[in-house]
């Protein structure tokens, strides 16, 4: 299994944005670096919406 330290800086800094978009969507309040503070509930809404927005953005290619 790879690691998020095997991903490209292009990639991560990309994955790190939308990760932060999500955070702002769903009303949690992520900052950079660690987020040790947070609830599972804030961080699975955070994972949640990410998938949300993913399987959205396949979907409008498919059309």
């Amino acid at each position: 299994m790879s690691n998020k330290n095997s991903l490209v800086p292009e990639a991560r800094e990309g994955l790190n944005r939308f990760k932060m978009e999500a955070a702002n969507e769903v009303g949690v309040n992520l900052k950079q670096g660690y987020n040790g503070d947070l609830t599972a509930r804030q961080a699975g809404s955070i994972g949640g919406q990410m998938v949300k927005k993913m399987i959205q953005q396949y979907e409008n290619n498919l059309k």
